[in-house]
């Protein structure tokens, strides 16, 4: 099994199980990869740490490489990647889909004509501001089709 560090031109980074070096080829060959935040299917391998099996060997002492004023940039990009998409699954997850109907069932739910519930779904951004206006609280999403879906 070959585990590759993939990325997006939109600097999105992910990883991706492969049988062989030749599958990996074969599958971006024929455009089966995408970006799973955004769907780019511009995917190209970034560079990733060997795996050394140093089983009973003594371990190293651990060496700091990372200083205060230069953080860990890639690292902390793809934990706070992750921490998003996590957090809009949940969200997904948690809440009823109205598709175009959004506007409509929001006012609805804020007027008291249909029951409290969490919704989403997509809104224009004039109805998004009128809502916010009119005091119902909305969040705006990206739409990515990593969340309505499991990663295989």
């Amino acid at each position: 099994m070959k585990v590759f560090n993939l990325g997006c031109a939109q600097s999105h980074v992910f990883e991706g199980w492969f049988g062989s070096e030749a599958d990996y080829q074969s599958q971006l060959e024929r455009g089966l990869l995408e970006c799973p935040l955004c769907g780019d299917k511009a995917i190209e391998k970034r560079p990733s740490a060997a795996r050394l099996n140093l089983r009973g060997l003594e371990p190293a002492p651990a060496v700091a490489t990372q200083t205060e004023s230069a953080p860990a940039a890639k690292g902390e990009a793809a934990q706070l990647q992750a921490a998003m998409l996590r957090a809009m699954r949940e969200l997904a997850a948690k809440s009823e889909d109205v598709g175009d109907r959004f506007a409509d069932e929001a006012r609805r739910i804020h007027h008291g004509d249909a029951e409290q519930r969490s919704i989403r779904g997509r809104a224009s951004l004039a109805d998004a501001l009128e809502m916010l206006e009119e005091g119902i609280g909305v969040l705006p999403l990206p739409d990515l089709p990593a969340i309505k879906e499991t990663l295989q």
